[in-house]
């Protein structure tokens, strides 16, 4: 009857190698829930009716709900999100703060990307002064955003920085603003307004995670293998150096 023994060398690589390779399939598992569980809100709430600002604050899961504002953009301040790519193009996200008449609150309101090819010519943009009807989306910022502070963004309006947290501009500009960042959908003050929702889909998520637990299967029927295998080759060079000369 054969023995198993693999050596202790395998046998420490395996403990070693194993449960991280399951962990990391499980964790792929999950990411792919919540990307699904994502995009089932966002279809959910892209049809539902807007909701007027002074509701927001009555909601615990604010993301991606419709909002209808009515108000003035501030063409003072505004801010481009740098390093922000389309098609292959370079260009930048166009972020102004917003006043709504009804609840009296400032919003900062995604106006959408534009074009940035070269660096030495300014971004042209225009601020409509009228005061206009949007539909906007919220958008919570997936993790912790870099935090815009005073007295490194400088005087120069606009400011381009590679993320906001729109907490602290409305501390720099000293008003009460909204928490979120609002995306703006297709209308008169928007430009290219195609947001991607993810960067990754669930799909890709469980392929990742296809991947890792066939690793780890391979490597556990590797351990296996050279397990008897060993063993076996040892038998039959044992065999051999005991006959004659």
């Amino acid at each position: 009857m054969r023995t198993f023994r693999p050596g202790w060398l395998p046998t420490l690589l395996v403990l070693a190698m194993l449960p991280g390779l399951i962990a990391l399939g499980c964790w792929q598992l999950g990411r792919a829930e919540q990307k699904r569980l994502l995009l089932a809100t966002y279809a959910e709430r892209r049809i539902a009716t807007p909701l007027d600002a002074t509701q927001l604050s009555s909601e615990q899961d604010q993301a991606y709900l419709r909002v209808r504002l009515y108000g003035h953009f501030d063409a003072e301040h505004s801010v481009l999100l740098d390093n922000r790519m389309r098609d292959g193009q370079a260009g930048v996200e166009l972020l102004q703060a917003f006043h709504d008449q009804a609840s009296d609150v400032w919003l900062l309101i995604n106006r959408g990307w534009l074009a940035w090819p070269d660096r030495r010519i300014p971004v042209q943009f225009k601020t409509p002064v009228e005061a206009l009807e949007l539909d906007a989306s919220v958008y919570v910022t997936p993790g912790r955003a870099f935090v815009l502070r005073p007295d490194a963004a400088g005087a120069q309006w606009p400011h381009v920085l590679n993320a906001l947290e729109p907490g602290a501009l409305w501390q720099q500009l000293e008003r009460h603003g909204f928490a979120h960042e609002l995306r703006l959908e297709p209308g008169p003050a928007a430009y290219r307004v195609d947001w991607p929702l993810v960067a990754m889909g669930p799909e890709k998520h469980l392929g990742y995670a296809v991947q890792w637990f066939a690793l780890a299967i391979t490597l556990l029927l590797l351990y296996l293998y050279f397990g008897w295998h060993h063993k076996k080759e040892k038998a039959h060079g044992h065999r051999h150096s005991t006959g004659p000369a």
